[in-house]
């Protein structure tokens, strides 16, 4: 779900490896997205001198809640957050449509300086600066480091105080950034070649509040990271953690939550559990937002297109089922139809955790292979999805889309077909080898409503049953929430996407060992080895090779079951303008600051 933490993928409800042919330029379109500036290729409209007009756009990501102003944490990264804070947080890049890697300007510049060590020097523009009127420096650069790599500091294992989604930046920079307190520059060094590099840092927060909620005095915070005394960071991890959570559904103090982007909470309005209003941010430091108020309605992606065209919503990202499309392009040319591919995919993950079902102790490697064998990939794809992209098919990888050039040569390599026709007999035959009694209850978690997961759940449910298992559709609409089930490792079988934007490395907190996103409790030291040496280079050729290892130890010991890419459908009022498709986690909003309806 948008820009997740350096070498994280966000929730939706991704993979790695560029050169999607998707986005703008590969959408159908039943209408012109009518852009009001001249686009740069995958890369933001340039649109010259704004004034903020007065009006109001109304955009869903769907039902769940905005609950926090940290989505870097491992309990609040999903898209749900994420979509929100990309309006009030920047930093030195964004995903273009395409999944290709720009450059934010207006927050700062950065280049190589060595590549050996690979060195790069970030320079933060000068007028940068925190809506407080507090200047972004190295400082918030700092504790992102920190937050990340409790081992320089002397707090791992159990003293672990942070609890972030994702260690990239600690474990690739391990020595941090060489800087001084409150300088608008820092040197990164790297032992060793990061291929993400160019994404390793996310928008920052603010520093200086987790300071003051910490009870230190200026600068003190950055020096205490800089001189390694994890002693010194106890009450500021503590803030970093849960001091941006609000999970009682109402606004926090606007001074402890200033913004760097276009739009900020200072003056905004949150109806819970109908919608939070963003309002422009006052002392921004780039281009003025389009439009006066961004309103994120919380709406169920069933729910969407009825709304869009009561005009309750004015843009759009609905499930793509087939009804969904029907019905859009029903609507006339008063609202405006796009398709086409996205780096987001469907799929099925196991529990590892003892004494759950298909743990090691439990049922094991033998009852995952009898799921996976009474899966109806084929009727899912057939059903769901192939109507909306008829050339959509069963998905046997992680790291790579059945799009990208080299998904052929990496599933050839990894995988042999074993589960890509139902064996219902089989099944059955793997499941009395598991040793369990039958019927084999399976709790299937997500997050809903949502139309075409419950159908999905219907179909596995239809199929497995007859193999001695007995589904149970646990659809929650706190699936994803800080506690709830995927968190707390609360299922049997998780059934989500993961939204990623073209990252060679992503894929290291989920399947790695300890993993942030590892929610499923895997463990093989083998994948680890492998992310280990595909993490450390840049050569693409080391990186396919290390990925055909991976995709095949996770087949070999069922990790979990991909199901299908996901086909992307954006609707919205063809009266407002640079409303453009992006590919990537980050979605339509992705430049939700330029949209502006023609007056």
């Amino acid at each position: 779900m948008a820009i997740a933490a350096a070498g994280a993928l966000a929730l939706t409800a991704c993979t790695s490896d560029s050169g999607s042919d998707s986005g703008s330029d590969g959408a159908d379109s039943s209408g012109d997205s009518g852009s009001s500036g001249s686009a740069a290729g995958p890369a933001k409209v340039d649109m010259g001198d704004v004034t903020t007009n007065d009006d109001t756009i109304y955009y869903s990501a769907g039902e769940q809640e905005w609950e926090a102003y940290n989505a870097d944490t491992s309990a609040t990264n999903s898209t749900y957050n994420a979509v929100v804070m990309d309006q009030i947080l920047e930093g030195f890049v964004y995903f273009g449509t395409d999944g290709s890697i720009q450059q934010n300007e207006d927050f700062g510049s950065y280049e190589v300086t060595s590549e050996d060590p690979f060195t790069v020097e970030y320079t933060i523009a000068d007028d940068a600066a925190w809506s407080d009127g507090t200047p972004i420096t190295s400082n918030d650069f700092l504790l992102q480091w920190a937050s990340s790599n409790p081992e320089a500091l002397g707090i791992a294992g159990d003293d672990a105080i942070f609890d972030p989604v994702s260690d990239s930046f600690g474990v690739y920079v391990p020595d941090g950034p060489e800087t001084e307190v409150d300088s608008k520059t820092f040197t990164l060094t790297y032992p060793t070649p990061y291929p993400d590099w160019e994404i390793l840092l996310t928008s920052p927060h603010p520093s200086h509040i987790v300071e003051s909620e910490a009870g230190m005095e200026a600068g003190e915070l950055a020096q205490a990271i800089l001189d390694k005394d994890g002693e010194a960071l106890g009450d500021a991890a503590e803030f970093w953690n849960d001091g941006w959570i609000f999970g009682d559904k109402t606004l926090p103090d606007p001074a402890l939550t200033p913004s760097s982007g276009p739009y900020t909470l200072d003056g905004a309005t949150w109806n819970s559990p109908e919608s939070l209003t963003l309002v422009p941010n006052e002392s921004y430091y780039g281009t003025a937002p389009a439009t006066g108020e961004l309103v994120f309605r919380f709406v169920a992606p069933e729910a969407q297109v009825q709304a869009l065209q009561n005009g309750d919503l004015n843009v759009v990202e609905p499930q793509a089922t087939v009804d969904t499309v029907q019905q859009i392009e029903a609507m006339g040319d008063q609202f405006t139809l796009e398709v086409g591919d996205t780096l987001t995919w469907e799929h099925l993950d196991f529990n590892f955790a003892d004494g759950t079902t298909f743990a090691e102790d439990e049922g094991g490697l033998a009852a995952r292979e009898a799921f996976a064998m009474c899966v109806p990939r084929q009727q899912i794809i057939d059903n769901l999805i192939a109507p909306i992209n008829e050339e959509a098919v069963v998905m046997n990888a992680r790291e790579t889309f059945p799009f990208y050039d080299n998904y052929e040569d990496i599933v050839s390599a990894s995988y042999d077909g074993r589960y890509d026709e139902v064996d219902i007999e089989g099944a059955a035959a793997k499941l009395e080898e598991s040793g369990l009694s039958t019927p084999v209850d399976v709790r299937i978690g997500y997050s809903a409503p949502n139309q075409r997961r419950s159908d999905e759940v219907a179909a596995i449910t239809s199929s497995c049953n007859e193999a001695g298992f007995n589904i149970l559709d646990e659809g929650d609409p706190d699936f994803f929430s800080a506690g709830g089930p995927l968190e707390t490792a609360n299922y049997d079988v998780a059934l989500f996407a993961w939204a990623g934007s073209g990252q060679k490395a992503s894929g290291e907190p989920i399947y790695s060992t300890g993993g942030g996103q590892n929610f499923g409790n895997y463990s093989n030291e083998e994948v680890d080895a492998a992310w280990d040496t595909l993490a450390a280079s840049s050569d693409e050729e080391v990186a396919l090779e290390q990925v055909k290892i991976i995709e095949k130890l996770l087949w070999d010991d069922l990790y979990g079951i991909p199901v299908f890419a996901h086909p992307g459908v954006v609707a919205y009022d063809s009266s407002i303008s640079n409303v453009i498709f992006n590919s990537t986690q980050t979605g339509i909003p992705w430049n939700a600051e330029q949209w502006v309806r023609a007056e």
